[in-house]
């Protein structure tokens, strides 16, 4: 019997594979994570994505979106689980959340903590995540947000470098390699999750987070 390791992937919409203005999701075959299952064939990917999911924040209009109070759960029913990816922060840049970069990435540790308690530091990839458009917060597209949350936005990944750095954790910033779609302002394109799913698989690699 063939026993494959296994890689949880913890995010939000972008990790679910939401498509940029509707409530469908991408299929097998164009969502990231599931590009990732094909190029690690001998990895099992656990999809763990959720639409609006936060750090620690508890969503005023939908429940269950609090990462760290759900990843217990998650961490249990996956078990056992050999390595992580983590993307999560965008939501947290909400207007009503009313946080900053700092906070938010020191919040961040909270959830990075529950994960070390079982995986070695080294079999975590902290994934900072894309930006949000310029037009994010008006109407059209998404007022939850407002201009001083594409700022946050922009300002993560230096904040959440300093923690990867402090607990040893490898880090890439989504933002690097991916934009959101104009359509939204605020979700990845199909090339996108191409484009994102390479750049993971080549980091998963290249810091050997299996090893």
């Amino acid at each position: 019997m063939i026993i494959l390791k296994q890689l949880l992937c913890f995010g939000d919409s972008n990790t679910w594979g939401l498509i940029p203005k509707t409530n469908e999701r991408y299929p097998w075959g164009v969502r990231w994570t599931s590009i990732l299952q094909e190029k690690l064939q001998k990895v099992r990917i656990l999809e763990e994505g959720l639409c609006g999911r936060t750090t620690i924040f508890d969503d005023a209009y939908r429940k269950n979106r609090n990462g760290l109070e759900s990843l217990p759960e998650i961490l249990e029913s996956n078990y056992p689980i050999d390595a992580a990816i983590i993307m999560l922060g965008t939501n947290d840049c909400k207007s009503y959340y009313n946080s900053n970069p700092f906070k938010i990435a020191r919040v961040s540790v909270c959830v990075l903590m529950n994960f070390q308690n079982i995986f070695h530091l080294r079999k975590i990839l902290v994934v900072s995540p894309i930006f949000l458009g310029e037009n994010v917060w008006k109407e059209e597209y998404d007022p939850e947000f407002d201009t001083n949350s594409v700022k946050t936005a922009k300002a993560l990944h230096n904040e959440y470098k300093r923690i990867a750095y402090e607990k040893n954790t490898n880090i890439i910033s989504a933002a690097d390699y991916v934009q959101p779609s104009e359509t939204d302002q605020e979700h990845l394109t199909a090339q996108g999750h191409k484009i994102l799913a390479n750049a993971i698989f080549n980091a998963v690699c290249k810091r050997k987070v299996f090893v």
